[in-house]
């Protein structure tokens, strides 16, 4: 299948301040992908070099096939069937919901225009609201009405700018559950900005983790956890911590969690030492292991409790337990490792 966006080593500067460098994205038909990383990492200026609002200093951006961005070509934004959604939704104060969702569509057949609208709002869950003006919407709302009114002229893209940063957080996840189900049912390609893994996790099909205007890794959630290729990726997704290792003679890791016997994640560091990555699922509490642990700090949430434990050999480890199993600070903890990806740097 041909992709529907293309990004080919792309650079992008505003004066003299790259921002975007050596960048290369694919994104098929019906995709949905996630940029990922902190702020200042030019996640926003790849949307706005997609949309066509800012110019590259070299590389292609292509859509369906054909060049949108290039040395001499620059496309106008409103020729690249492109919908965008704001951080801040930029709703018009003075429409109704049922008047904001229309605006875009660029039809005169009145009787069409109400029927898209209101499949619109009945699938967004928006249509016993269809008369009330922004100012009387809560935050999840008037998220939904802005993703509506950018579905609603049926683009090609939509692009999607830390869409959720607004919201609580409970309220983030489960609209971002919500808005994936609909963006789904309606076949629409996006690409979303944020710097939220919860959101990326629950929204994307594969999540670009970017770090000083390069991709570093494109890949699944569960491979950039589990099987992050560089040390920026591991630090950056999830928490846990790196532990000095040595690989003996059979192949096996060994750590001051003992010796670990799992599957190696990427090419094995040249030489006999190196760090592995150990998340806090990999150290199990069981109160019976012989191998203990002191609690130095512990953060409650909720379902369970992240402890944080210095080892005999004044190494520290992460351990999610759940929150029934409560434990001081200072206290010693039976654990085992249970490591099943060796992520070896």
């Amino acid at each position: 299948m041909e992709p529907l966006l293309e990004m080919k080593d792309i650079y992008q500067a505003y004066g003299k301040n790259l921002v975007i460098r050596n960048l290369f994205l694919t994104l098929k038909k019906g995709q949905i992908g996630c940029l990922l990383g902190p702020s200042g990492c030019g996640k926003t200026s790849v949307l706005r070099t997609i949309a066509g609002f800012e110019k590259i200093l070299s590389g292609e951006i292509m859509l369906h096939g054909k060049s949108v961005s290039r040395n001499g070509l620059s496309v106008p934004p409103e020729k690249r069937r492109i919908g965008m959604v704001f951080q801040d939704y930029a709703l018009f104060p003075h429409l109704t919901v049922f008047d904001n969702v229309a605006f875009g569509l660029k039809t005169d057949n009145k009787a069409r225009k109400l029927t898209l609208v209101s499949e619109l709002l009945e699938k967004m869950d928006l249509d016993r609201i269809s008369e009330r003006y922004p100012h009387e919407l809560s935050g999840g709302q008037q998220q939904r009405v802005a993703l509506a009114r950018s579905l609603a002229p049926g683009p090609d893209l939509l692009l999607m700018d830390e869409p959720f940063s607004n919201l609580d957080a409970t309220l983030r996840e489960s609209l971002s559950l919500s808005v994936r189900k609909i963006l789904k049912e309606s076949g629409a390609t996006a690409l979303m900005v944020t710097h939220n893994q919860s959101e990326a996790f629950a929204m994307a099909d594969e999540i670009g983790v970017m770090y000083e205007g390069k991709i570093i890794q494109w890949d699944s959630a569960y491979n950039l956890y589990h099987r992050p290729n560089s040390l920026i990726v591991a630090d950056f997704v999830g928490d846990g911590v790196l532990l000095p290792a040595v690989i003996n003679s059979n192949g096996k890791v060994e750590t001051a969690l003992g010796t670990l016997d799992g599957e190696t994640v990427g090419p094995v560091p040249g030489g006999k030492t190196a760090k592995i990555l150990i998340r806090p699922e990999d150290a199990v509490h069981e109160d019976d292991s012989p191998q203990k642990a002191q609690v130095v700090d512990k953060a409650f949430r909720g379902a369970s409790i992240l402890y944080t434990l210095l080892l005999p050999g004044g190494e520290k480890v992460l351990s999610l337990v759940p929150s029934h199993h409560k434990h001081p600070i200072g206290s010693h903890i039976g654990i085992r490792a249970e490591v099943t990806d060796l992520v070896l740097f």
